[in-house]
């Protein structure tokens, strides 16, 4: 049975250091396949069973270009041969894909400036970002992040047995919402230790802040219902085959609020077996 990775997104967004790492788990990787050759290399590997083709990822991206207007007609196809595939998007802010095109100094691959660049290059992908399986936001992970992420969604390919991963993210409202959130909580409803004098330049992994929040009668409440949900809800990705689910908890600045309920959430998790991830994304800015 061949097992199908298809790997697209953004130019910049890290699609070419994910094939790399799915080499590195011993896939076979093609760079850039024209649309129309993908069906005949399918066959080969279905006249090879039990070969170096069992676990394939393939890369599709805008370099396609008009022939991407066939691609839900490939998909068809694939289900037809009875072919297993996973579509994994790899996005990135457009600021971030700028930085990167800027470090390397390498010209976008339409040949436009760098903003318009990016701006058509998601109006040409947009036909297989509406297919994805997974959306990968690049945005804020390092090499090591994305390959154990990329480790994740292998696992869970590859056996039976179905766990989930989850990632608690804090974050200010007044710095944008996470790309990669899949559920988003608002803990401004709460009093902000922000304004109180000898809290204000303190975070919610302080103590003193801890108190101030966990007294307020309206914490207690939201956290009694919110961790019953979330409690309740999980089991349900687990079931569906969700491999990794990110819960992003927001107040206005990323540093008092969201990040103690962030932590709150993270022990009760664990205390669950769950496997957690926390990360706070705001936590350092001025």
């Amino acid at each position: 049975m061949v097992k199908l990775y298809i790997i697209s997104g953004m130019s910049g967004s890290g699609k070419s250091q994910a094939l790399k790492i799915f080499e590195d788990f011993g896939f076979f990787c093609v760079d850039n396949m024209p649309l129309q050759v993908v069906l005949d290399f399918i066959d080969i590997c279905l006249k090879n069973p039990n070969s170096k083709y069992e676990n394939t990822a393939i890369s599709i991206d805008s370099r396609a270009g008009e022939s991407l207007a066939c691609f839900e007609d490939l998909l068809i196809a694939l289900r037809e041969k009875n072919i297993k595939c996973k579509i994994i998007f790899f996005n990135a802010s457009d600021s971030v894909l700028i930085r990167r095109y800027s470090e390397t100094r390498h010209c976008h691959p339409l040949g436009e400036s760098l903003l318009e660049g990016i701006m058509l290059e998601r109006k040409i992908i947009d036909g297989i970002f509406k297919f994805a399986d997974e959306i990968v936001d690049t945005t804020n992970i390092n090499v090591i992040e994305l390959k154990e992420l990329i480790s994740v969604l292998i696992g869970v390919c590859q056996c039976r047995e179905q766990y989930l991963n989850v990632s608690i993210l804090s974050f200010g409202y007044k710095y944008g919402i996470p790309n990669d959130a899949d559920i988003v909580y608002d803990v401004r409803f709460l009093a902000n230790p922000n304004y109180v004098r000898e809290l204000k330049f303190k975070t919610g992994k302080d103590e003193t802040v801890r108190d101030y929040i966990e007294k307020q009668e309206e914490f207690k409440i939201f956290f009694n219902i919110f961790s019953k949900l979330i409690d309740t809800t999980l089991p349900s990705y687990v079931k569906e085959g969700k491999s990794h689910l990110t819960i992003a908890i927001g107040c206005t600045g990323g540093k008092h609020r969201s990040v103690f309920t962030a932590i709150k959430l993270e022990k009760f998790l664990k205390n669950k077996k769950y496997k957690v991830k926390l990360k706070h994304r705001d936590i350092f800015i001025s």
